[in-house]
């Protein structure tokens, strides 16, 4: 007989993501939102690796144990963040807002060498824009004086902090309430 897997219903255990916090309480990362599926988090409490922060109302239990399912943990342990942000084609869409660097487009994204591989351009992030398709077709393989296509912004390497705040422009579609306190009290206040 074949298995067939459960059809998450909107309140189960499944829709119950846990925010992820550092040791000093601030989210892992803002974009992607460091969250762990509720499985996760459950294994990471038994292990003692997490503080349980917040809770969902939300129960679950095996034949002689029940708990709420945390919806907020921070680690035990301090993980420094990284220095340099990693050269990835997520972290220069991030970099570049989602947007292309020659029209700002933010549909069908793809990234173009400014300078073309073909003429010794090489892939750094002082050389790679995010374009949408229709540009990079259209610039090619030519110089940007030659195509007369400029990127709006100088290419260059992000830093951690500069891609946290682009993050921060991109919240996720899922944040449970009992996040809020945790994700922006970094923020400047309006006055």
């Amino acid at each position: 007989m074949l298995a067939t897997a459960a059809i998450p219903r909107a309140g189960s255990a499944s829709h119950c993501p846990a925010l992820v916090l550092n040791a000093d309480h601030r989210p892992l990362s803002y974009y992607p939102l460091s969250l762990w599926s509720w499985q996760d988090t459950i294994k990471a409490v038994f292990l003692e690796r997490v503080n349980i922060l917040e809770e969902y109302d939300r129960v679950v239990h095996s034949a002689r144990f029940e708990m709420k399912l945390p919806s907020v943990v921070s680690l035990k342990t301090y993980i420094r963040p990284a220095r340099r942000p990693a050269f990835t084609r997520f972290n220069v869409f991030l970099r570049d807002q989602f947007e292309c660097q020659y029209c700002g487009d933010p549909k069908d994204l793809t990234f173009d060498h400014v300078i073309p591989r073909s003429k010794g351009g090489r892939t750094t992030w002082e050389n790679v824009v995010t374009a949408c398709s229709p540009c990079n077709l259209t610039k090619g393989g030519r110089m940007p004086n030659h195509a007369k296509m400029h990127p709006r912004i100088r290419p260059h390497q992000p830093s951690v902090n500069e891609l946290r705040e682009h993050g921060r422009r991109f919240p996720p579609n899922y944040l449970h309430e009992s996040w809020a306190d945790y994700l922006y009290w970094d923020s400047v206040l309006e006055p």
